[in-house]
């Protein structure tokens, strides 16, 4: 451990003396993004003015991205909708750094999904490499081992300039950081609409496995025992970063609200992660906490609150990169890489000689005590003195006023449906076929391997399943082959249409796509973006989705484990789309019986079935966005048929009857077809008449509805009885819709329209699919790169 001379620090300090003698003394609160009332109430729960120390701690811990002063209210229902049955394998829920859920035979999973959107904004690398790093630790936090992240992306208009900036450095910095860690990057989204011009939505989700005995808490308790904190040293980088740059809009134009981003090193926290395992596995360490949002701020306060109520800190001993900082800065850096544990005094030798061993430094900053106060001293004099749990958790809370949108009626009105609209909607082969050759080259729809290639997805040598699946899933015991499946889904525009509903099908299709897979969903981590609180038609859209979510988890009977809200996300009064992104997290007793999302060349002859009922619902379609269209209702929300959609999905992976699965979302029945034909280039045969005959609608509707609680299977010719018994048994419908055709090396999909069939060669569709985005950024890198070599 380095020693470091106070001698050098040349600040004029503000003490607890100080501000008890000097009442009137001026600080600039506003400037730190508290409101004149929050800095009232700080004084009176002081009963004098703050300290600048104080001020700072305060400041950060109660900006909305810490303290969800404007969500709390709504946020509760996670916890009051929540039935035993839904708690029974549930070790850690909400209110940690990440939940944990039991997995059986001594495993547990903790996952978190979270927000970086406004830094990875204004400096898209670092902005996105420290979003997945604070996640992971996040996930060490809590004793586990982190063996996954993902990564749900939503940009601007595809040939925005500023999506040409944003997007390549974003996709950089998570493939920088995560590859670095070693962590296999197994699925995610990427979503392009103007509505997220200058508002990029950043989301990032990690996963980690431990054993029962393993599992930490963030608390300080036992008085007596000592505070560390260690890993990289503390900088100028991150100050009051993501806590007070996401919770303002871009259209503040004070300098507080523009803090420099937090800068990571990937190579540091990998060394972290396997000093802090070691460290769990001698039992070293009584609680532990992350450095992220409020750094030091956060973590001080909230081992103390959540523990015996009292800590000691010098904070002098904190190691420093820049010995220009004051107290406050120190308080409220968010420099990565960095942890607080609390040790007793019998093991600090111990704890020293594993971070000698992987070399992290380290600093003894000072105890835990039993006073209830967290009082922190610069150079032996007081310079904070508060109740943590004011800092902490007692917070100011909001009960935002809101209602719903004038214009929400008439938005809802303006429908894009086939029994309305028919005129001008493809009806003929030719042109159903030349419809679905141009959804699939939608910048929604295309391939996204020129993102997702530039993440390592198998490092670790666990992953069974990644994108383009329809989860990820990765192995969590080598010997029985226990494992995890992930999904991440939300659909922007149904929640702009119904916020309500919108969260529904957000978290149904998550549900829907772990159960494809072949696992049992469990749980739930949800990141929900949107605008600014302080407009009610915005917090009507954030309470009706919340209200929808948790309503949602009650009758799947899955519970919210954790998450993140991201609010602000606007730019001159224009909000963002309500974007709830919901995480889901299966458990496979075994990932050998995974069910892979495409047909495979060895299943040639197989059955394809449809799962579920098709209606005529495109408002919000990907097929009336590329017609220019955003209008009506949602796809409803049968939940109900989504749970037995799931049992039958799971059962039969387990039973060995599929060999293909892939859920019908985004563009419908069209979509489904050919991602199952693109996932290995098998072809396959579909008939439209029997499913236009059952369900009433035509064939432009069959292909492109987005109704949900469907899916679509390949099967062995040999399961086809038991695998309709299953279905007959519980009254879900199923119809035969063809079979793979591996020879064809096309598509061929044939129906009640004119001309009776159409076919598209997989060669000529892959082709067209996978340069979509090719072609918009891999031709501004060269372009870029020919104008600096000019220079």
């Amino acid at each position: 451990m380095t020693d470091q001379s106070v001698s050098e620090q040349t600040f004029n300090i503000d003490t607890v003396e100080d501000a008890a003698s000097s009442p009137d003394t001026e600080l600039p609160w506003a400037e730190l993004g508290l409101k004149e009332n929050e800095y009232r109430r700080i004084t009176e729960i002081l009963g004098r003015r703050p300290t600048a120390a104080e001020l700072a701690m305060y400041s950060v811990m109660w900006s909305e991205h810490c303290s969800y002063k404007s969500s709390k209210v709504h946020l509760r229902q996670f916890g009051e909708k929540v039935t035993e049955e839904m708690r029974k394998d549930l070790m850690v829920g909400i209110g940690e750094n990440a939940g944990v859920t039991d997995l059986g035979d001594g495993w547990a999973v903790t996952f978190k999904i979270e927000s970086h959107n406004h830094p990875s904004y204004v400096e898209p690398y670092q902005g996105a490499a420290t979003g997945i790093g604070g996640i992971v630790r996040d996930i060490i936090s809590m004793g586990a081992r982190p063996v996954g992240v993902m990564d749900p992306l939503r940009f601007g208009a595809i040939d925005h300039p500023d999506t040409q900036r944003v997007l390549p450095g974003v996709v950089s910095g998570i493939g920088g950081y995560g590859n670095s860690l070693g962590l296999p990057n197994v699925g995610g989204e990427i979503v392009f609409d103007e509505v997220y011009q200058q508002n990029p939505l950043v989301n990032a989700l990690a996963v980690g496995v431990m054993r029962h005995e393993d599992l930490r808490l963030a608390n300080a308790s036992g008085v007596g025992n000592k505070v560390v904190l260690f890993g990289a040293r503390t900088g100028g980088d991150g100050i009051g970063g993501a806590s007070v740059l996401a919770s303002e809009s871009f259209d503040d134009t004070k300098p507080s609200k523009r803090p420099a981003v937090q800068v990571g090193d990937p190579f540091a926290e990998k060394v972290l992660i396997e000093c802090c395992l070691e460290l769990f596995k001698g039992e070293l360490v009584e609680g532990i906490q992350d450095l992220g949002a409020a750094g030091i701020s956060c973590a001080t306060s909230e081992l103390a609150s959540n523990g015996d109520g009292g800590m000691h800190v010098e904070l002098t001993d904190v190691l420093l990169r820049d010995p220009t900082l004051t107290p406050g800065e120190i308080l409220m850096s968010e420099s990565q890489e960095r942890m607080m544990a609390v040790v007793t005094p019998e093991n600090a030798d111990r704890f020293e000689a594993v971070l000698g061993k992987w070399g992290v430094e380290h600093s003894w900053l000072g105890e835990v005590t039993d006073t209830g106060r967290l009082v922190i001293e610069w150079d032996g004099e007081t310079i904070v003195d508060v109740d943590p749990r004011t800092v902490a958790h007692d917070g100011p809370v909001y009960e935002r006023p809101y209602h719903r949108p004038a214009w929400q009626d008439d938005l809802q009105a303006d429908t894009f449906r086939s029994s309305e609209a028919s005129a001008g909607l493809p009806a003929s082969a030719e042109q159903l076929g030349e419809a679905l050759m141009e959804l699939m080259c939608q910048p929604n729809m295309a391939d996204a391997s020129w993102i997702t290639d530039q993440y390592d997805r198998f490092v670790r040598g666990s992953t069974a399943l990644s994108q383009p699946d329809d989860a990820g899933v990765i192995r969590v015991d080598e010997e029985t082959g226990l494992g995890v499946a992930l999904a991440t889904d939300c659909n922007g525009r149904y929640a702009y249409l119904d916020p309500y509903t919108g969260a529904q099908l957000a978290l149904a299709e998550a549900y829907r796509n772990v159960a494809t897979s072949g696992a049992i969903p469990m749980a739930v981590s949800d990141c929900l973006n949107f605008g600014s609180p302080e407009d009610p038609e915005v917090m009507w859209q954030f309470a009706e989705a919340v209200r929808g979510l948790a309503d949602g988890c009650m009758e799947l009977g899955i519970p919210v484990t954790g998450g993140n809200v991201s609010l602000y996300n606007q730019t001159a009064g224009r909000a963002i789309h309500p974007t709830p992104v919901v995480g889901v997290m299966g458990k496979f007793d075994d990932v050998g019986r995974r069910t892979p999302s495409g047909h495979q060349r060895w299943a040639d002859g197989q059955a394809i079935y449809l799962l579920g009922t098709t209606r005529d619902e495109l408002d919000g379609s990907e097929f009336a966005r590329m017609r220019g269209h955003l209008g009506g209702t949602p796809p409803q929300a049968d939940l109900a048929a989504e749970k037995t959609l799931g049992e039958l999905l799971i059962n039969a992976s387990r039973d060995g009857m599929i060999d293909a699965a892939h859920d019908l979302s985004e563009g419908g029945l069209a979509a489904g077809l050919a991602e199952m034909s693109l996932r290995f280039g098998v072809g396959a045969r579909a008939a439209l008449d029997g499913v236009c005959e059952r369900d009433g609608v035509d064939a432009f509707t069959a292909l492109f509805s987005e109704s949900q609680a469907r899916a679509v299977v390949a099967l062995p010719r040999s399961e086809e009885l038991r695998f309709t018994d299953m279905t007959s048994a519980r009254g879900f419908p199923a119809i035969r819709l063809g079979v793979v055709d591996a020879e064809s090396g096309g598509l061929e999909v044939s129906g009640p329209f004119a001309g009776g069939s159409f076919g598209i060669a997989l060669d000529e569709l892959k082709e067209a699919w996978s340069s979509v985005l090719p072609g918009r950024f891999d031709t501004l890198q060269k372009a870029e790169a020919a104008v600096r070599s000019e220079q």
